[in-house]
């Protein structure tokens, strides 16, 4: 079986993906965390031919060999992952990678692109979406940020490139379930898609 879960940054994407991985069984991939990585590599001054993006069998992302996941999730990042993704070579890359990772397997994955370029045959397409001022107060809390505001204006300029970008925009695809994640609890909007990931797949 395979999950496919999109949508705009802090909409909920990476807890859902984490609780139907676990629900289901299915291995986690958040792809988000590949563009960060690549965007590190460029960072620290690798040309992008020498960057080498894997996963172990965990869901730990490796560049080079080393273990960064646990410094991918910055500001910084934020920003530079979304223009490293307008690059045409970096995402044809990712996706190979990406389409590699979920063969032959049960996979909930998660990013801007699964469920129309990724994995579109997928059994269950979800995209999340929630109101730009909800999702910055979720990123503000997430991070203990003490500006919301900035928060806000940060997830704007992203979803205005997100949306633009000429390769794979951030669009739900034409069979996905739209699920509007304002106003709800992470335990509500889980269930919600526990629910129709069983009514689509059969699994009681």
């Amino acid at each position: 079986m395979q999950i496919a879960i999109d949508g705009p940054a802090a909409a909920g994407k990476t807890s859902l993906g984490r609780a139907l991985a676990r629900e289901f069984g299915c291995l986690f991939i958040e792809t988000g965390k590949m563009y960060r990585a690549v965007a590190l590599g460029l960072e620290r001054g690798l040309d992008l031919e020498r960057i080498q993006i894997a996963m172990d069998e965990r869901g730990r992302l490796l560049l080079n060999g080393e273990d960064v996941t646990s410094v991918l999730h910055t500001p910084d990042l934020d920003q530079a992952s979304s223009r490293v993704a307008t690059r045409p070579e970096v995402r044809a890359r990712l996706v190979r990678l990406q389409r590699h990772l979920a063969a032959g397997r049960d996979v909930v994955m998660e990013g801007r692109d699964i469920g129309t370029v990724v994995l579109p045959q997928a059994d269950v397409k979800i995209f999340l979406q929630a109101s730009a001022d909800e999702r910055a107060l979720r990123r503000a809390a997430e991070r203990n940020s003490a500006d919301p505001s900035l928060t806000l204006e940060e997830l704007v300029t992203r979803d205005e490139r997100d949306q633009t970008r000429d390769v794979a925009p951030l669009n739900p695809a034409c069979d996905a379930t739209i699920i509007d994640t304002d106003r709800k609890s992470l335990n509500e909007v889980i269930s919600e898609a526990i629910h129709l990931v069983k009514e689509r797949s059969g699994k009681r």
